[in-house]
């Protein structure tokens, strides 16, 4: 059930439950998603129980909405010809084998500490593992500077577009059906592509909504244009 939609350009935006609106949708070329893979969910030794997910799964106190139960990726499988999720190696086991795997580095040699090193997203493509640099630790980043974090598994609208570059083409139509904070919408405003996106959770829904009026609103987030032509000077 649809419980609020908001149309932006090439985006359209739900609220509600994506297992409950994705069968009602039109085909859609890519799922590029970065789904909740129960990080607040902890294996027992005598069976299943729900972590408290404290550093990972709660942002300002307040929990993922479906992150307390493991993802079950089955649905999304054949939901389109290119399928891209993020944080696949906790759940590789319930996936096919992928050459190509997209690695996010995002300390750049940074020395350790409690968090990843790097984010890993399994696609459904063929060809090779790709790896992007783009530092992100807490306020440092190379991108978004001194922009506030609004969800607590946000990524870079540049890592998203160059997820999408890497895997889609422009005019496409890509649906992320845990849409969070809405960098992936984002993303496809700048690069030209067809967005549909589902959130379950009001406050977040609102957020990304807020995130894509405002790239809808300014030029210099979309594509860049080619240059002007211009006659070349012969020496």
């Amino acid at each position: 059930m649809i419980e609020r939609e908001e149309i932006i350009g090439d985006c359209r935006l739900l609220l509600g439950n994506c297992l409950a609106i994705f069968p009602s949708l039109a085909p859609f070329d890519a799922v590029v998603s970065d789904p909740p893979y129960g990080i607040g969910f902890s294996h027992g030794a005598g069976g299943h129980g729900i972590g408290n997910g404290k550093y990972a799964s709660k942002f300002n106190g307040v929990a993922i909405r479906g992150d307390d139960a493991p993802f079950d990726p089955s649905p999304w499988l054949a939901a389109a010809r290119t399928v891209v999720l993020f944080g696949a190696n906790h759940f590789a086991d319930r996936l096919p084998s992928s050459p190509k795997w997209l690695v996010w580095d995002k300390r750049r040699g940074l020395t350790r500490n409690a968090f990843a090193d790097c984010e890993m997203a399994w696609t459904n493509q063929k060809g090779v593992a790709r790896l992007i640099n783009h530092f992100w630790n807490g306020m440092t980043r190379d991108s978004e500077r001194g922009m506030p974090r609004v969800h607590p598994m946000q990524k870079p609208v540049a890592v998203m577009e160059w997820v999408l570059q890497e895997t889609t083409q422009p005019g496409e139509s890509v649906l992320d059906p845990y849409m969070g904070s809405g960098s992936t919408g984002v993303a496809c405003l700048k690069l030209g592509r067809k967005f549909t996106g589902i959130e379950i959770d009001a406050g977040y829904f609102e957020i990304a909504c807020d995130r894509i009026r405002k790239a809808y609103a300014q030029p210099d987030m979309f594509v860049d244009r080619a240059p002007e032509p211009r006659q070349e000077t012969l020496l």
